[in-house]
């Protein structure tokens, strides 16, 4: 897996990059879940101008996301539509209002993996150059009052490692969830502008389940008790956990090796 390199033909700090020399071997690249590709679509012309990207889990919060961004910069009627890009699927969701693209991801890193996948591709084909990618949504947290914002630091798994493990060809691969250090920084320099939110910068543990992954006492199935749960709680905050949800490991893990600058930023619920 190490000897694969990277391919890009442009600057390597500006654009993405494509971890998979397969690719340029092939006549068309098909983004099956985005219902896109590059033999039937001018991707640079739809694409090209994208400078942020926004995903999230839910259909209509994107939506609902790229039409207070149309609000903020001015761009669009009020109340106009914005069309689905990918309607002529029923897998993802994705809205465009001038350089800020808004995607859903589903739940989970099975979800959101396939997604970033054909993400990727896309502002790669695109052309697209200095993209910041930042996943939005809701998160459980731990020693924090509902309605904060955390702000990630680290992705890190069940066991308080900042690593996104994956088995490929029977092999498993640990990779890096490091994330933007400078980006956090402006996020949370714009959240003391805004004056709204309580919000934090600390790590964020990514589960592979809602349930018993987060040590959950309502599932169909939880064989520990209250007690062991508490503990569990305790060590994760000691260990610098501020929250939980099931995607930013793979999140963190694809931006690195894309050369993406990445960042997320969930909201604790209610």
């Amino acid at each position: 897996m190490a000897s694969v390199s990277c391919i890009s033909g442009r600057d390597e700090l500006n654009f993405i990059h494509l971890c998979n020399p397969h690719l340029e071997k092939m006549q068309e690249d098909i983004l099956y879940h985005f219902a896109l590709g590059t033999g039937t679509h001018d991707l640079p012309a739809l694409f090209g101008d994208v400078k942020f990207v926004c995903v999230g889990g839910s259909p209509s919060r994107m939506k609902a996301f790229i039409t207070y961004i149309a609000g903020e910069l001015g761009l669009g009627s009020p109340g106009s539509e914005h069309p689905n890009i990918c309607a002529g699927t029923d897998r993802y969701a994705m809205y465009k209002v001038g350089p800020v693209l808004s995607v859903s991801h589903g739940m989970g890193i099975p979800s959101i993996s396939i997604m970033l996948h054909e993400l990727i591709k896309l502002l790669h084909h695109a052309k697209c150059s200095n993209v910041t990618i930042i996943r939005i949504g809701t998160s459980g947290g731990i020693g924090l009052e509902p309605g904060s914002v955390v702000i990630t630091r680290k992705s890190v798994d069940a066991t308080f490692k900042p690593q996104f493990e994956q088995v490929i060809l029977g092999k498993s691969v640990i990779r890096s969830t490091d994330l933007d250090e400078q980006l956090a920084k402006e996020l949370m320099q714009c959240s003391k502008e805004i004056n709204e939110f309580n919000t934090v910068i600390g790590n964020t543990m990514c589960t592979l389940d809602f349930y018993e992954g987060q040590g959950r006492l309502d599932g169909a199935i939880c064989l520990y008790t209250k007690e062991e749960k508490l503990q569990y709680l305790r060590e994760a905050f000691e260990s610098g956990v501020r929250n939980i949800e099931m995607e930013s490991s793979v999140f963190a893990a694809m931006c690195n090796l894309s050369g993406v600058k990445g960042k997320v930023a969930t909201l604790l619920k209610l």
